[in-house]
C-alpha cells in the first residue's frame, strides 16, 4: 500500500496549488516534498542505515530549498505564508 495516493497527493495540490489539475506550482510541488521528506525521515528514525534513503533525502531537501528560494525571490508573500501553513524554518 503506497504511503501516498492519488488522492492525497490531489489533495495537496488543492490545498496548496489552488486545484488538483495544478500539479505545476511552486507551492503544491514543496508541499508533496514536505510530505516525502516527513514520511523518510520517519523512515530513517527506524532504520539508521538505509543509506539510499538517506541520500534521496538529502537530495529533496535540496530540491526544497531550491524552490523555496526561486519563490521568495519570486512571490515573497507566498513565500510566507507557505512556509507558515507548512510550519518550515521556525
Amino acid at each position: 500500500m503506497p504511503y501516498l495516493t492519488i488522492e492525497k497527493k490531489a489533495k495537496i495540490f488543492t490545498d496548496f496549488g489552488g486545484k488538483a489539475s495544478n500539479t505545476g506550482s511552486i507551492e503544491g510541488q514543496v508541499a508533496l516534498l514536505t510530505e516525502r521528506i516527513n514520511h523518510i525521515s520517519d523512515h530513517l528514525k527506524l532504520n539508521k542505515h538505509d543509506f539510499s534513503s538517506q541520500r534521496g533525502l538529502m537530495m529533496m531537501v535540496g530540491q526544497r530549498k531550491r524552490l523555496l528560494t526561486y519563490l521568495s525571490k519570486h512571490n515573497l508573500t507566498g513565500y510566507r505564508a507557505l512556509i507558515e501553513k507548512l510550519g518550515l524554518r521556525k
